[in-house]
């Protein structure tokens, strides 16, 4: 499985033509290593979800294949639906999954925007995480006029001046292009045809009108029946079933009630469990209880760690490599790795709500440091293995030497270099079990100890390779910045580490030496 997993969820405006959508699915799945997990097509709305997840640069890929093939084949002068849309390729949001930050997939997005503009010719607006200004964060601004409108505001209007691409429509239209958290489309059904129902109902329900914060919703016509589509873009923040019920008692006052409602693509199982807990009114839950995570948990024991294993068997041998520099970027990463189980065994619990989207930001975090710190196991060893290369390189002429001294002054400071990188991830993940030990779940605040003391552990060995390795290097401007980078860092986690031990005293009345 890839260590970076990025979702994309595209939306297309065209759902009635099942060539020119399946076009498209083989578009993205013309990628190796994507996958393509999900299409919701709703014929009224004549629009088109898929979801495709695979490590970043792939899932960009795909994406500007299906944004060419899709302006290819649709015309939005041609197109009607519910749904509104200025593009082909409406819109275009990276989630990050795992071992991908926020700020990763919003750079991912801005390079992809830039890639349609340039070479598609495709007029590109950045959105939510990427957004270039404050006021474009939000998909209803730039879908404000829809197609038709921004035909001419987009020559006109200063305001409406694409990111990306020509200031002019062409029969493709624009394409919005973001970073985002994970979002569940969600519609409700209501048992009327009167669509203004629907409308006074997502005014209500809605955050811009001031109703529930995390929801987007608009009352639309689909199939004969009034709906209330929405967006939710936190449900640990703003729970499904929350928003069931405020539309519920909304529509009753209309006298009308829920028909039914539906899924627009996946949707995580946790929002699924927290809403069959408070249906069922579960006291006490833990989602250890579900039958299908306590046998992935008692298989997961039972399987043999081979990639682990395996470290520490090539640690042991009698080899210079990996050694003390491997072992600390191994032990910042297991840092990293607790750090995450710490703000997750957080996430869902009433007592800790005041922190839930820390938490969530803690995880993410994490986990991108985690897959940065397992990354710098190997190229630890590389680069001392680099070392020993040029130190066995010919010196006999004046040119060999000359060569030598070059290959071994380059390899000695990624020798020195990969080691400070280690730190600072040591000071990281320190930085963040100082956090979750403050204000996570205090069941698990001996897990965010271990997490500091692995990363105290990481830092101080990291810290010897980088002392070690810069005696070797001529450089003394060099050698003198490291040197002072190093030391600010030991200072920095000093403090970070006084803080621990407080926090662990105060809070669980454990004492740490």
């Amino acid at each position: 499985m890839p260590k970076a997993l990025v979702e994309c969820v595209p939306n297309f405006s065209e759902a009635r033509r099942p060539r020119v959508v399946e076009a498209i699915m083989e578009a993205v799945q013309s990628v190796p290593g994507v996958i393509l997990l999900d299409r919701h097509s709703d014929l009224d709305h004549n629009r088109t979800v898929l979801t495709f997840v695979g490590e970043p640069q792939p899932v960009a890929e795909a994406a500007f294949r299906a944004i060419a093939k899709a302006a290819e084949l649709i015309d939005l002068n041609q197109h009607r639906g519910e749904h509104p849309r200025i593009g082909a390729t409406d819109v275009v949001p990276f989630v990050p999954i795992r071992g991908v930050t926020m700020q990763e997939c919003a750079e991912l997005a801005r390079q992809l925007g830039k890639r349609v503009g340039e070479e598609l010719g495709i007029p590109v607006y950045l959105y939510e995480e990427a957004a270039t200004r404050p006021e474009r964060k939000n998909l209803e601004n730039l879908r404000r006029g829809e197609y038709e409108g921004l035909k001419t505001e987009i020559e006109t209007n200063p305001e409406r001046q694409p990111d990306f691409g020509p200031a002019k429509l062409g029969s493709a239209g624009a394409t919005v292009i973001g970073a985002r958290p994970f979002l569940i489309a969600y519609n409700i059904y209501l048992t009327t045809d009167d669509v203004s129902i629907a409308k006074k109902i997502a005014k209500v329900i809605r955050h811009s009108s001031g109703g529930l914060r995390f929801v987007k919703a608009l009352g639309l016509s689909v199939e004969g029946r009034a709906q209330v589509s929405m967006n939710l873009t936190d449900f640990r923040q703003t729970a499904i079933h929350t928003v069931q019920e405020m539309v519920r008692r909304e529509a009753a006052r209309y006298g009308v009630g829920i028909h039914h409602s539906e899924l627009v693509g996946l949707i995580p199982q946790d929002a699924l469990i927290d809403s069959a807990v408070w249906y069922l009114q579960l006291d006490q839950f833990e989602p250890e209880q579900i039958l299908e995570r306590r046998l992935e948990a008692a298989l997961s024991e039972t399987s043999t760690p081979e990639a682990g294993n395996a470290f520490l068997d090539e640690l042991a041998a009698p080899t210079p490599t990996p050694g003390g520099g491997s072992a600390a970027a191994f032990s910042a990463a297991a840092a990293a790795a607790l750090v995450g189980m710490v703000a997750r065994l957080t996430l869902g619990k009433k007592k800790y709500a005041p922190v839930q989207e820390r938490m969530q930001a803690i995880a993410q975090q994490a986990d991108g440091l985690c897959q940065r710190m397992k990354s710098a196991v190997a190229r630890d060893a590389q680069a001392f293995e680099a070392v020993m290369n040029a130190l066995r390189m010919p010196k006999e002429s004046a040119q060999e030497q000359q060569a030598r001294q070059e290959a071994l002054r380059a390899a000695t400071l990624q020798a020195a270099s990969v080691p400070l990188e280690v730190v600072r991830g040591a000071v990281e993940a320190l930085q963040l079990a100082a956090e979750v030990i403050d204000h996570g779940n205090l069941n698990a605040i001996s897990d965010g100890g271990s997490a500091a003391a692995q990363a105290q552990a990481a830092l101080r060995g990291a810290a010897l390779n980088v002392r070690i390795n810069l005696q070797g290097l001529e450089d003394a401007a060099t050698t003198e910045k490291m040197l002072d980078e190093l030391t600010k860092l030991e200072a920095q986690a000093k403090t970070l580490w006084e803080r621990v031990k407080t926090s662990l005293k105060e809070r669980a009345n454990l004492d740490v030496g």
